[in-house]
């Protein structure tokens, strides 16, 4: 009774597998006292490390601050992970987005929205390029490793380790943002070769000229820097390295990146500055070309080459330093920087090539989509030449800092221009040409074509005018009496005489009995398309006409008579095509003065030269023709001449219309004539001028006259009535 009472415990599973190293309980009784105390023990020590909690954290309050904390974690981290998953689902999505846009790698190889042309000598040699140039497809495999370790190690170091984006870098990008003062996403940016690519593809958004005021707008906004395009970036890049492999962004970057001077891409700035391919570019060009990623107009060694190998040097230093150069290497390419190629370094032609490019079609040169070449009638011996005579006289006869100007140009017979210089300044590129821009009051330069009208009609270099004072009567201006530039009269004169003294009042009156209409048509025959003068003053150069259309109309003097075209390009092509577009053969037109007139007006000209106001033009050995002109107050001085194989026209003045001090047309311009012809004909046989003297006054002999027989008064009627009756 009293055992079925009592108590009994509750029954607990014994343990079928002991713990390892445990030896199992020897009774049911023996193992519960234990567990008891086990179980007590355990229960002590929560109480007592509760009660430690309690003190170490300040009691009841500092449990709620715990419990508080925790639940703010808790609440936090929930909502991060959830916002985490649901932008990382956001951007996988945007990602697949783009991916599935994007195209095969070689349809972004090429992006340009113009085409490149490329200008060669009369011996096809390359001297100058404009539009963008794009000299071919290299990939990451074909161009020079010296060249591709360069961009990598210049742009991204991490480039083969990131996905696309490198927070890193972007991290480092904003420090140092900050550092300078600037703010953190103004300056460097962090870029990696990817983002750099899919911005220059313009994240995908071609050029639709109908969209965009231009294609610099539409690159501008490309470039854009904002937080959302940033964002965008990143997505692009991230999508382009799932697309394509490392090797195919590289590619895409090195043939789409501008490297100044028109040229897209590594091969066509190896091919512009250096003549070779970016195939075989040393590690000193290498480091010169990815040098200009960070600033391709600045860094252009075509602008500043100093400059550019200053920056090749760093670039050089990140190199070795990365492990891509050794330090001989590194030494060697420091040493030995590099240099412009013979044509990059010229920079041959810039205002004769800009004057091609504007009076070519405008579908295969200024808007071309197409990779032109042309081929041109510029002798890069005497562009050199002229560029030389002009710094020479400006250096040895004009006062420093005078900003006097001055152009050249120099052609064949047939209208072939040879050399052109447009300005004091003469490696630029789409300046203002003064040879082929400047309209300029023509003086007594306009001459010549005077005397041609009155030769065309019959008229002799030895026929005779009064150089007298006289006055013509202007309607709506009144008396105009122009007076020679000594202000002296010398009498009777003939034509041949009044063009070598450069008188004025002999040249208005032979244009006035010449018929000025007549002067007018035979001006505007010979290419002198500009307004003409109606007045008298036509004769005088009262006109204003380009350096290039005298020159062109001088050309046809020297032709025998006939009209001009100046012209520059001689053939077209596209590029890869054997069979050009169009050709160029000459410039010589119909006739406008019979070859005898032609002929005489040369021998009237070259005493200008031998004998007149343009002496200092003499070149020792050879026949020149020519004429000095000076316009009124000095604005403008001229000289133009030829000698058998060349024509050359100088012009001289301000371009603001300041008189010159102290300069006429057989002064400076003809000294920069003369030394620029002393150039040009350096090693050639001098050859006679194609002229003709003209044939002296025949003088016919008189009869003697016999004295007359003193009539008589008687004889004297009978002959007045003879004459009456039968008439004289």
């Amino acid at each position: 009774m009293t055992e079925s009472k009592r108590r009994k415990p509750t029954l607990v599973a014994d343990k079928r597998y002991p713990s390892k190293g445990r030896k199992p309980a020897a009774s049911k009784r023996s193992a519960k006292p234990a567990g008891k105390k086990s179980t007590a023990r355990k229960t002590a020590t929560r109480k007592t490390a509760r009660k430690k909690a309690r003190r170490s954290s300040g009691g009841k309050g500092g449990g709620i601050f715990r419990r508080l904390f925790r639940w703010i974690w808790r609440l936090f981290w929930g909502i991060t992970w959830r916002v985490g998953a649901v932008v990382g689902l956001l951007l996988a999505l945007a990602v697949g987005v783009v991916y599935s846009s994007l195209p095969e790698v070689d349809a972004l190889l090429d992006g340009r929205a113009r085409g490149s042309v490329t200008l060669l000598d009369r011996n096809g040699k390359v001297f100058a390029w404009r539009g963008d140039q794009f000299g071919g497809v290299i990939t990451a495999d074909t161009v020079s490793p010296h060249l591709r370790n360069a961009v990598v190690a210049t742009e991204d170091k991490r480039f083969y380790r990131h996905f696309g984006v490198s927070p890193r870098g972007v991290a480092s990008a904003v420090r140092i943002n900050l550092s300078e003062g600037r703010g953190p996403l103004s300056g460097h940016g962090g870029s990696t070769i990817t983002q750099q690519t899919a911005k220059l593809l313009c994240l995908g958004v071609p050029y639709e000229p109908s969209e965009w005021e231009s294609e610099a707008a539409y690159e501008s906004d490309c470039r854009q820097g904002s937080l959302w395009r940033k964002a965008k970036e990143a997505v692009y890049a991230i999508a382009m390295e799932v697309k394509y492999s490392k090797d195919e962004i590289l590619t895409i970057y090195l043939n789409r990146a501008f490297l100044g001077a028109g040229a897209r891409g590594f091969e066509a700035a190896s091919q512009r500055y250096f003549g070779i391919s970016a195939a075989e570019v040393s590690p000193a060009e290498a480091a010169m070309l990815a040098g200009l990623l960070v600033a391709p107009t600045r860094y252009a060694p075509t602008n500043n080459l100093q400059r550019s190998q200053d920056r090749a040097r760093l670039v050089v230093g990140l190199m070795e330093d990365q492990g891509y150069l050794t330090p001989a290497q590194a030494s060697e390419a420091r040493s030995r920087p590099a240099e412009l190629s013979e044509a990059a370094a010229a920079r041959a032609g810039g205002y004769f090539a800009d004057w091609v490019m504007a009076s070519g079609p405008e579908f295969f040169t200024r808007n071309t989509t197409e990779d032109v070449v042309i081929r041109t009638t510029l002798d890069q011996r005497l562009q050199k030449s002229a560029e030389e005579a002009l710094q020479f006289i400006f250096q040895e006869k004009v006062r420093e800092g005078s900003k006097a100007q001055a152009a050249i140009v120099v052609m064949s017979a047939d209208g072939a221009v040879r050399a052109m210089v447009g300005g004091r300044k003469t490696r630029v590129s789409g300046a203002f040409n003064r040879a082929t821009q400047a309209l300029r009051q023509t003086g007594s330069s306009f001459k010549p074509f005077v005397y041609a009208t009155a030769l065309e009609l019959g008229y002799s270099p030895l026929d005779t005018v009064m150089d007298e004072p006289t006055c013509w009567n202007i309607p709506g201006s009144g008396q105009w009496c122009p007076k020679n530039y000594t202000h002296k009269y010398y009498g009777r004169v003939t034509l041949a005489d009044a063009l070598k003294n450069s008188l004025n009042i002999p040249a208005v009156k032979v244009a006035d009995i010449s018929g000025l209409e007549n002067v007018r048509t035979v001006a505007s025959g010979f290419g002198i398309t500009s307004d003409l003068a109606q007045g008298p003053a036509l004769a005088l150069g009262a006109s204003e006409s380009t350096l290039i259309e005298m020159t062109g109309a001088y050309a046809g003097i020297l032709n025998g008579g006939s009209a001009v075209e100046p012209y520059g390009l001689t053939e077209l092509k596209l590029l890869g095509e054997s069979d050009p577009v169009m050709v160029t053969t000459t410039g010589i037109g119909e006739r406008v003065i019979n070859e005898s007139a032609a002929r005489q007006l040369t021998w009237m000209m070259e005493r200008v030269v031998s004998e007149g106001t343009g002496g200092r033009a003499k070149l020792p050995g050879w026949q020149v023709a020519g004429k000095t002109g000076t316009t009124q107050a000095a604005r403008d001085a001229w000289f133009i001449g030829f000698t058998a194989d060349y024509v050359t026209g100088v012009w001289m003045g301000y371009d603001d219309n300041t008189p010159l001090s102290g300069v006429t047309g057989g002064g400076l311009p003809a000294e920069i004539w003369k030394e620029t012809m002393l150039r040009v004909t350096e090693g050639m046989t001098p050859t006679p001028l194609p002229m003709m003297a003209p044939e002296p006054p025949v003088q016919v002999a008189q009869p003697k006259r016999q004295p007359r027989r003193k009539q008589g008064g008687f004889e004297r009627a009978v002959n007045q009535l003879l004459n009456d009756i039968f008439g004289n």
